[in-house]
């Protein structure tokens, strides 16, 4: 059962009640779903929670949809990894991983906040949604789309990676391609949508979508034992997801599911496209727009709408922003995949580089618990290891060949010390 729910705008607070619109009118900020937080007490307790779904969808009674909503696919629930070989050689001691490369049903943390904002759609009565995406998003919104029956339009940036192009093409949805970046291509979905009244999820289903991030944070505090973490590692595109977390544990404190607990919230951007990263350093409340130059093309929007609300959750809660460069981003995929054995795309990269900085220049402490938020699939960017990966000649089918390899393999190791990352002088190089 879902607890009684609203749009407000988040600055003047006057209520939309519930409708595909998301921006205030009075003020022309951003709208924010609301609940009736004495029914949640009723409805969202620890019992509750465990006997629903083994999915996002337990958490149900704090998402905005119907109460008769029925869920068709068990997204979430994602594992709650602890990574004590990446921990050692990052100098961390209590180090986890949040593993959304794993999620259902197209591997990234965006089948959330898809899955939400298709219940506000159907809700709503479209029978065609769209999107502007950098690729994740465009996955999530065709296939899930396709199992709703909805017609889709996506709109992606004209140099995707092919993997993202295909994983949304095989569904079925029309794929549309702009020859620009996403913020242009952002810019037209947002005409699309008030000229043919679709429901575009990142547009005028955006306030709904949002709130599919927070069971990220729901998952990690109920992964913990009920128990938040001392800090979490998250990356930022357009700034909603390391802002909907930190409301997601608000809300467990708020309801008295865990104990209050002050978590320092740490951002990770792309040295190639880092308005929030780069605010942040330099002190400032606002966005500097920024052209995005980066193989991190799912973090790459140069103006993120939610940015001055991630600034703000980064400063109040004592954490701190980090970019990466490219070839750090590279070097972290491989290291998280050798040392975890999860293979991420570049934003997990971004993620791990980032926390590697962090840790060396003393910004997070050895011994706090400290999650990483991974939100994708390696296999969704496998042009960024293009040429990174040796590829050695084949061998005879013959013992003595294969044990001549294995020699020289471990002549190798012992001359180079071993592949260990390092964090360099804050930089994460192998």
């Amino acid at each position: 059962m879902a607890s009684a729910y609203e749009l407000r705008c988040r600055e003047c607070g006057r209520r939309f009640g519930n409708q595909p619109l998301s921006i205030c009118d009075d003020c022309f900020s951003p709208l924010e779903v609301q609940y009736d937080m004495e029914a949640a007490r009723q409805t969202f307790t620890r019992a509750a929670i465990a006997r629903g779904p083994v999915s996002m969808w337990r958490y149900q009674a704090m998402l905005p949809v119907s109460e008769d909503f029925v869920p068709t696919t068990p997204t979430g629930m994602t594992p709650l990894l602890a990574a004590p070989r990446l921990a050692k050689r990052i100098g961390a001691a209590n180090l986890y991983l949040k593993n959304d490369a794993v999620c259902l049903p197209t591997l990234s943390f965006k089948d959330r906040v898809v899955s939400v904002a298709l219940a506000a759609a159907r809700n709503f009565g479209f029978d065609t949604v769209g999107c502007s995406s950098t690729g994740n998003l465009a996955n999530a919104v065709a296939a899930g789309a396709v199992r709703l029956g909805l017609k889709t339009y996506i709109l992606v940036p004209a140099d995707l990676e092919m993997a993202k192009v295909l994983n949304t093409q095989v569904y079925g949805a029309t794929l549309v391609r702009i020859d620009g970046d996403y913020d242009r291509v952002n810019r037209l979905s947002s005409q699309i949508a008030e000229r043919y009244h679709w429901g575009f999820v990142n547009v005028n289903l955006r306030p709904y979508y949002a709130e599919g991030s927070k069971t990220v944070g729901y998952e990690i505090a109920e992964q913990l034992g009920w128990t938040l973490p001392d800090n979490i590692v998250v990356p930022m595109a357009g700034g909603a997801l390391i802002t909907k977390i930190r409301k997601a544990f608000a809300e467990l404190i708020e309801l008295g599911l865990v104990e209050e607990k002050k978590v320092r919230f740490f951002g990770a951007q792309a040295t190639g496209c880092s308005p929030i990263s780069t605010a942040v350093k330099s002190g400032a409340d606002h966005i500097e727009p920024q052209r995005p130059k980066t193989i991190a093309r799912s973090l790459a929007i140069g103006n993120p709408a939610d940015g001055t609300y991630a600034i703000r959750a980064i400063r109040d809660s004592g954490g701190w922003a980090e970019d990466v460069s490219d070839v750090e981003i590279v070097s972290a995929i491989q290291e998280l995949a050798e040392s975890e054995g999860v293979f991420t795309e570049t934003a997990g990269g971004v993620t791990t580089a980032v926390a590697a900085r962090l840790y060396a220049h003393g910004k997070i402490g050895r011994d706090d618990l400290t999650v990483l938020a991974i939100t994708g699939n390696g296999l969704k960017t496998l042009d960024a290891l293009d040429g990174k990966l040796e590829e050695r000649p084949a061998i005879p089918a013959r013992l003595a060949d294969f044990e001549a390899l294995v020699a020289e393999d471990q002549e190798l190791k012992r001359l180079a010390g071993g592949r260990a990352a390092l964090a360099v002088e804050g930089s994460y190089v192998r």
